[in-house]
């Protein structure tokens, strides 16, 4: 794959990754940390699917379930590498199944179903 298609489907995983980042930043400001998981978990596969689906009916590149997994791995690469190692400097987060690893699953169930609808409409 040419790098200019490897650049275009990690920059729609970036943008999801940076919405859900926005949820994680605002949320406490707003509300409490739970209810801001909570938003999140449900925040996360619904910018995920749009995203997803903006991709599949754009460009297309990669299968549905190609895409969930680069959507995911990216997902949980920035997270690890950015919020716990350099934001956090922990990885308690890693510990709730609420804060993390349910979006996770999430994302990569919307992300390739968000691809299948989309390559079902052309």
């Amino acid at each position: 794959m040419k790098a200019g298609k490897v650049i275009i489907i990690l920059l729609h995983a970036f943008i999801g990754w940076l919405l859900c980042g926005a949820v994680m930043g605002v949320g406490p400001l707003l509300m409490s940390m739970q209810t801001t998981l909570v938003v999140h978990a449900i925040a996360a596969p619904v910018f995920f699917f749009i995203i997803s689906f903006i991709y599949h009916a754009k460009f297309n590149y990669t299968k549905p379930l190609v895409t969930a997994l680069i959507f995911v791995g990216f997902v949980i690469f920035m997270d690890f590498m950015v919020v716990a190692l350099i934001i956090e400097r922990n990885f308690e987060m890693f510990a709730s199944p609420l804060g993390t690893w349910i979006p996770f699953v999430l994302i990569f169930f919307a992300t390739c179903g968000a691809g299948r609808f989309a390559q079902t409409r052309q």
